[in-house]
């Protein structure tokens, strides 16, 4: 049976994180569905680079549960995750049913937000580690960190790890290497 991926695309959100994070796990044959927070219409992403979505979030909802929700970073999509309740309602579900949970960059910021994975060690854009430290999160330097059913990553730089990361989570160390290896990526 197929792995699913909700991966969310709010205004905002940075382009290489989403791209890269969708693309990787599509490789990997993980089914991905792409929801704008509010509609399915196009989304300015953190570069002006303009996305649509498949979906919206309502819609997508209603097609879960998915194994992994991906929260991608970007300090607007964010903010824009962060506002918005039917984010937190999908991760206190994921958080509850026990499945995978992947935010990179600023997007960990949307779990202290909604109050999902308290007490867990996470990493994130380094700017964020002391709003996530003061909310009893334990903080990690490293580029991606694993602490159960929660993924987190850095930055851009590290998007292609963070995916990998899941697709391991999903399908296993050697399938992510073989993803790996056809992108001439030597990063496991």
């Amino acid at each position: 049976m197929s792995k699913s991926a909700l991966i969310l695309l709010p205004e905002g959100a940075e382009e290489m994180e989403f791209v890269i994070s969708t693309s990787v796990l599509r490789r990997a044959d993980i089914l991905v569905t792409i929801a704008g927070l509010r509609t399915a219409s196009s989304v300015s992403c953190s570069r002006d680079i303009v996305i649509v979505p498949e979906m919206s979030l309502e819609d997508a909802m209603k097609k879960g549960p998915y194994d992994v929700v991906v929260l991608p970073g970007g300090m607007k999509g964010r903010e824009n995750m962060a506002a918005c309740k039917e984010v937190k309602v999908l991760l206190q579900e994921q958080e509850k049913t026990g499945r995978l949970i992947a935010a990179i960059c600023a997007g960990p910021t949307v779990l202290k937000a909604h109050g999902i994975a308290k007490g867990k060690t996470v990493t994130s854009y380094p700017s964020f580690k002391d709003d996530l430290v003061a909310a009893g999160y334990q903080y990690s330097e490293e580029e991606v960190v694993v602490d159960g059913t929660l993924i987190t990553s850095r930055s851009p730089a590290t998007a292609f790890r963070f995916a990998l990361k899941i697709v391991e989570h999903l399908v296993g160390k050697e399938f992510a290497a073989k993803v790996a290896e056809t992108m001439l990526l030597k990063v496991l």
